[in-house]
Order: structure tokens, then sequence, then C-alpha cells
């Protein structure tokens, strides 16, 4: 069973994606911190090496899955598509305007346009770890040189103006990352069981080495948001058992910090969108899978343990969060109650709109198998979702429940309107009528959020 904790409101912010086999099957999650909301975000698609990658918007994810199959995932529609065949553990980087991805495969740097879906390759044998510089305009990436030492260069999107910026003589350069503002970079070197922690200014070339831990086995460095300190997790050994600091320094060095602690040999550390806390994974009590997932405020207050329960191998918290003041809808009539964005007004005792989305109640009566409910819905014939709107089974309050989105096709009209039909605890008596089925519509950017905290009265 997986324990599920929130975290107090003045702490947190945005999602933290994470890849756990709390389904069965390794798949890709989402936790909310302020509140300890917990939902699945794709149904046999992920794999033990799955990574997530959101988008700079918070919007989607893209991640290598089920088959090596590059996935990009929609978080607000769940739509999915297919792009591609990888290796695993490729880094996927997106540009800053959330549009284009960027990865090696077969020693070429791919650019997809998740738009259009067309994509070009720029031959680079040997390239790793590529990624965008803020403009959009070049990309960094380690590539051998010709004596087959490994060192960074930039290179224009269009292939062109290729530089060597490093002149590195240690060997092998590993996790290269450009940092948020794309004034440096950061790598390890020179392998797995030394793993040394170095930073390059990219305006004047100047390296700094981080202290690291004590073993010098630093692994899963990540950026700050400011682009001014880096977390690690720096493997320590207490007899009998190896553990992972997490640890804090500054991008030049000499102001080394341990908010933390994990009993895995090493994890992933990710930063809350506003620098003030670190996610990482805990709970390998011996083994070699993480079992927990913990939250750290840097500011000195306790690390917070707010998952814990089947495997999880991965997580990255979103870069974004729209703090949204929220009021709660309640109906005595339709015995339930959700919230929705505050700034909404009701224009009847059923539907309430705001400058961006809507929502709307009412209720159903109808056979025993929920299944034939949804399709009734989804494919009306006057087409209220489009053409091939798709259908989301889910549970909600234990009970069965179904999200429809619509199709690119759905008339203007219809305001993005998507809907949320769950089956009743007992039926619900309306006049001389009894309903067996809610049913909530709401436009495609609010739906989910509402309808997942629905609540029966």
């Amino acid at each position: 069973m997986l324990a599920v904790q929130a975290v107090p409101h003045d702490l947190v912010q945005g999602w933290i994606a994470y890849t756990s086999d709390r389904g069965g099957v390794f798949d890709i999650w989402l936790y909310r911190p302020q509140d300890g909301f917990n939902f699945q975000l794709t149904q046999g698609l992920g794999a033990e090496f799955s990574v997530p990658y959101w988008s700079p918007d918070s919007r989607r994810i893209a991640f290598i899955g089920i088959g090596n199959v590059v996935h990009l995932l929609d978080t607000v529609t769940l739509a999915v598509a297919r792009i591609d065949q990888i290796e695993p553990y490729t880094l996927l980087d997106w540009s800053r305007d959330s549009r284009t991805l960027a990865y090696v495969k077969n020693g070429q740097i791919i650019i997809y346009d998740t738009f259009s879906h067309i994509s070009y390759a720029i031959p680079q044998p040997g390239a790793r770890d590529v990624q965008w510089f803020p403009s959009g305009a070049e990309l960094l990436f380690s590539a051998p040189d010709s004596t087959g030492i490994t060192q960074l260069f930039r290179i224009r999107a269009d292939g062109t103006d290729r530089r060597q910026i490093t002149q590195n003589t240690d060997g092998p350069l590993h996790n290269v990352r450009i940092s948020p503002d794309g004034t440096f970079a950061l790598y390890t070197f020179p392998g797995a069981s030394i793993s040394i922690i170095s930073t390059l200014d990219l305006a004047t070339g100047t390296i700094y080495t981080l202290e690291g831990g004590p073993l010098a086995k630093n692994y899963f460095p990540a950026w700050s948001p400011d682009s001014r300190s880096i977390a690690y997790s720096a493997t320590a050994y207490e007899e009998p058992n190896y553990y992972s600091l997490i640890q804090i320094d500054s991008r030049t060095g000499k102001n080394q910090r341990t908010p933390g602690t994990s009993d895995c040999f090493a994890t992933p550390v990710s930063w809350s969108p506003d620098g003030g806390q670190i996610a990482y994974l805990s709970g390998c009590k011996g083994v070699e899978s993480a079992s927990q997932l913990w939250i750290v405020d840097i500011r000195g207050q306790r690390p917070i343990n707010v998952l814990s329960g089947y495997r999880i191998t991965a997580l990255q918290w979103s870069p974004r969060f729209r703090r949204v003041r929220e009021n709660r809808y309640t109906s005595f009539v339709y015995r339930v109650s959700f919230p929705y964005p505050a700034n909404w007004r009701g224009v009847s005792e059923e539907r309430y709109e705001g400058p961006d989305g809507f929502f709307q109640v009412s209720a159903i009566s109808a056979g025993d198998r929920i299944s034939d409910v949804c399709n009734s819905e989804a494919f009306h014939p006057l087409m209220p979702y489009g053409s091939s709107p798709r259908i989301v089974m889910r549970t909600i309050q234990n009970r069965e429940a179904c999200f429809i989105f619509p199709s690119a096709d759905q008339p203007v009209e219809m305001n993005k309107q998507a809907a949320l039909i769950v089956r009743y605890p007992r039926p619900v008596q309306i006049g001389e009528t009894f309903y067996n089925y809610f049913i909530l519509w709401a436009d495609v950017n609010h739906i989910r959020q509402m309808g997942e905290r629905l609540s029966f009265l």
C-alpha cells in the first residue's frame, strides 16, 4: 500500500512527476505536495528506466518508455504521442518555448518539433547529453575530439558553427547539464566508481571542482532554478551499509551543505520551482530500488517522507507553478463537492463560468455498465466531443468513473468541453427520478483537476 502525505502549504509548489510500479507495472505518476494528491498519468507505457522530463511550461512530459519508445504526454488531456525509439537513459531536453525536443540517436543530434511532428538530424558521432541554450539558437553537447577524449561543444541549431569549448585531458565526461541561465555547465568525471563534479564558466572557460562527498562518489547533479547552486547525491559509508548525503554547493564550490540523507547508495534529486526545496528518494533498505519519496526544505526544516510503498526509480519537479485560489462548489441536490477557480462566478445553480473556463453539473439515469454510459455520452450523434473523443476509465472516491476528452475536430462552440461521469455510491433522487451517475462537464484544462478531487456528500 502506498502511503501519501501532504507538506505544509507554505513550503511547496508545483507537481512532482515520478516513475513507480504502484499499479503493477512501471508508469509515470504525479504527486502534488501541497495536498498529497496522487494521480497515475500513464497506463502500461512506462519502464523501470523511464525518467520524466517536464516541458518548461509544465504542460507536457517526455519520457522513454516501454519498447524504448519516446513518449510525449499531455498532463491535461492525457493524450500520448509516440515519436521515436532510442536508447534508455538518453537525455531529452525541451527548448524554452516548450515546442522542440533535442536528443541523440545513432551518432546524430535529433531536433524534433512536437507541434508539426517534423524532425531533422545533425550528424555528430559519439555525441551525448545534447541540450538547448536558452536562446534556442544553439545547442550544448559532449563528444570525443580527434584524439578520442570527451570535450564539450556548442553548435548552432542548424548544424553550423561547431566550436569546442573545453580542453579536457581527464577522460570521459558524464551527466553534462547546462545551467538554466545558460552561463555555466556541469559534468561528472571520470566514471561511476569515482565521480567528481566540476562546473565550467562558459564565458571564461574557468573550471571549478566541487568538494563532494567523503567517498568521491557524487551522482545525479542538478542545477537550482536560479543557476547559482547544485544539488547532488553523495555516497557515504557507515558499517555495515552505504547511504547517501543530499548535498548542496554553490556553482563555484566552497559552500557545501547537507540538508538531508537517504538510505540508498545514490538517489536522483530535483529542485522545487522556487529553489526552496529538494525532492529525493530513500527507502532502499539494503536493496537497489527506493520505495520512498522525501522533500527537504533547504532553509533548515526537517525532511518529510511524502510517499511510501512500491518501487520508485525517478522523479522530476515541474519547473513552473501558478498559484490559483480556489473555492469549493457544493450541491446538496447532486450530492457532490469539488474545487473550482475562485474567480469563476455562478450563472445558475448548475453552471459556473470564468475567463479561462467553466463547469456544469447534472445526473444520468442509465444502465449498470458504466462503459456503455461513457460511450453513449462520448459518441452522441451530435458529436459534442468531435469525431474521435478519448475515454479514459478511472476510479474516483472508490467509484467507477470515466473522463471524456475531445478530439481536435470538436466544434468550436463547445468551448473545449470535456466530461467526467462517476457512479454514485447509491442512487440519488432528484424530483421523481433516481439517478445512478453524476456527470461533470468542464473545459479540458480544468476537468481533471476538479474531477479527481470530487467527493460525495
